[in-house]
Formats: structure tokens, C-alpha cells, sequence
């Protein structure tokens, strides 16, 4: 029986392929990725990338994972003897002022499609919170904000960046939320939308623009001793965007895209995820600890993998540890309204 090859692609989507290790059967992964492989080279519909004398093949004409991945232009991660790979995009645009929004569709604790560009046609706002972050107890301040501005046309979708659905579920059915909430397992959201730390949001127009990069807004004050942030200060912008349309000036400060580097660290976390589980800890760490290295102030690598491999984000030695480190260095990434 050949062996099985878990592919995590750029969508977040997990794809089970007959192969052995990262070389996995062609056929099996054109049905699955939609990327056949042809004379002219890689081809879905009708785009081809031309392999200009790559090969992605090996002698019993299996496809090699990374060889293909990088083909296409994605950034790879996988476990040493290649039988889990996660890809994600290279270069991806930030999500400036004027920049059209990334499309999102993702699962809700259910299992059920919920889809950020159902929205469209409204203002509407991303909210990105996680279990792991005191902002898990902020769904409700955002409802309250819901209700206040539905009337005027605008629309919340949540999103949290967690490694398992059930992990988010207790905060959600708490809150009893109107508004769609999603569970984003693979950090899809943190890869198309820059999103680097927790409570993030980002506003987008009627027109599908983003009229406000990812910025940090709590949904409300329980913990600005912490934070530092007055949550009013985002909530009253909000309102003066919804009612009439006036923006910050913050609205235009240009975000960094994120690097090579910090995209090859969301593909590292997708295998750890993984790799826990499948019960396998210790190579997790391994590759957590390379997330680290890459993305040093990422929020959603560093304190989602405390949690991921069971320590405490809250109190533990080692998220102390980095929130100090974090905390010395200007706290980096963490820009308020």
C-alpha cells in the first residue's frame, strides 16, 4: 500500500495523496489542486506556469511536493521525511489603503461554509481574535457594537485563529453572537490580511476595498492595562467611517507586506498543528521553534503555538518570557487606530 502524503495548500485546504514521502502520485494531486502537469508545464484551466527545465518529477514520474511548490511560485514547509507539507503564497500584497480585500471563506465551529465576501455591498470590518488571547472575552463588546451600527449599514465578521474548532466554541456560544464567526485553523486570515497579533481588525468599504489595514482594537476595556489601548478610540473612528464616511488619518499609513521569511513561518506552524494532531509533539516543537526563528514577532505563531503544544499563553514561564522580549523591543507590529 503506498504510503499517504498530507498536503496543506495555500487555501488552507488539506489534501490526502497516494505517493511516498513529498512525492506524491501526478494524477492525485492535479484532482486535488487542480495544477496538472503538461508539455507546456503547470496548467489549471487555462494558465500555465512554464517549468523553463525544472523538473518536478521524479523517475517514476511522482510529483515532488517541493519541487512543484516552488514552481508555482509558494513558499513550502515540510516534516523531514516529507509526509506532511504545507505551502503558502510568496509576496503577498499588504493590505493597504485602496487595495481591493483578499477573498475569505472558512468554516464556522461547525464545520459549516461562512464566507467574509458574502458581505459585500455593506461596510464591513474583520475581526481577528484567538482562544488564546484575552480578546476571546471581547466577543461580546463587538456585538454590542453590531447592533449599535446594523442599522447603518455595517457588518462584522469574526474570525478566530485557532488550531482546533472546539478550542474557540465556549467564547463563541457565550457571546451568542449575530454576526458570522469563523474558525481559521490554518491562519489563512494572518497570511491574505497581514494579521500578525490578536484583537486585529480591518475595515473594507462597500466596494471591496480595504479602507483600514489590520490594526490592533479591542472589542472592549477589560484589558487595557495590558494593552495600553483605549478601545473608544477605535470604536468612535468606526462609527464616524459608518455614519459618515470620515476615516482616520491612520486609515493611510502603508503596511510592510510580509516577508519570505514570515510567510515560511505560517507553513511551519500549519505542520506543527498538524503534527500535534497526529500526537506527534516533539517533531512539532522542532518546527514551531523554526516558525520562531523566522517570524520572532508574530503573535499568531509565537503565543498560538504556546498553546498548540498544551502551555499556558496566559501565565506560563515561556510566554512571559516572550511578552518581556516582546515588550522591551517597542512592542512590535502592535499598532493601534
Amino acid at each position: 500500500m503506498p504510503r499517504v502524503t498530507l498536503l496543506v495548500d495555500a487555501d488552507g485546504v488539506e489534501h490526502d495523496l497516494p505517493g511516498s514521502g513529498r512525492h506524491v502520485d501526478a494524477a492525485a494531486l492535479a484532482e486535488a489542486t487542480g495544477w496538472e502537469l503538461k508539455p507546456e508545464g503547470l496548467c489549471r484551466g487555462e494558465v500555465c506556469v512554464p517549468l523553463l527545465g525544472r523538473t518536478v518529477t521524479d523517475a517514476d514520474g511522482r510529483v515532488d511536493l517541493l519541487a512543484w511548490a516552488e514552481a508555482l511560485g509558494l513558499l513550502a514547509a515540510a516534516t523531514t521525511d516529507g509526509d506532511v507539507v504545507a505551502v503558502v503564497a510568496a509576496d503577498p500584497p499588504p493590505a493597504d489603503a485602496g487595495a481591493p480585500a483578499p477573498p475569505l471563506v472558512l468554516r464556522d465551529v461547525d464545520g459549516a461554509e461562512v464566507s467574509f465576501d458574502d458581505l459585500s455591498g455593506h461596510k464591513r470590518v474583520l475581526v481577528t481574535w484567538a482562544s488564546w488571547c484575552g480578546c476571546r472575552h471581547e466577543l461580546a463588546g463587538w456585538e454590542a457594537l453590531q447592533q449599535e451600527l446594523a442599522d447603518s449599514g455595517l457588518r462584522l465578521f469574526s474570525v478566530a485563529l485557532d488550531a482546533d474548532p472546539e478550542d474557540a466554541r465556549p467564547w463563541i456560544e457565550a457571546a451568542h453572537p449575530s454576526y458570522p464567526v469563523a474558525v481559521d485553523t490554518a491562519h489563512v486570515t494572518a497570511e491574505r490580511y497581514g494579521i500578525t497579533n490578536v484583537p486585529s481588525v480591518v475595515w473594507v468599504d462597500e466596494h471591496d476595498r480595504v479602507v483600514k489595514p489590520p490594526t490592533i482594537a479591542p472589542g472592549d476595556d477589560q484589558f487595557r492595562e495590558f494593552t495600553k489601548i483605549d478601545s473608544e478610540r477605535h470604536h468612535e473612528a468606526l462609527r464616524a467611517w459608518v455614519r459618515s464616511g470620515e476615516l482616520p488619518a491612520s486609515a493611510e499609513e502603508p503596511r510592510a507586506a510580509r516577508t519570505d521569511d514570515e510567510q515560511r513561518a505560517l507553513a511551519e506552524r500549519r505542520v506543527a498543528a498538524l503534527l500535534v494532531r497526529a500526537g506527534r509533539r516533539d517533531e512539532a516543537l522542532v518546527h514551531l521553534a523554526t516558525a520562531r526563528d523566522l517570524a520572532p514577532w508574530d503573535w499568531t505563531v509565537r503565543r498560538s503555538g504556546i498553546a498548540l503544544t498544551g502551555g499556558d499563553p496566559f501565565l506560563g514561564e515561556e510566554f512571559l518570557a516572550f511578552w518581556q522580549e516582546w515588550d522591551d523591543a517597542g512592542r512590535p507590529g502592535y499598532q493601534p487606530t
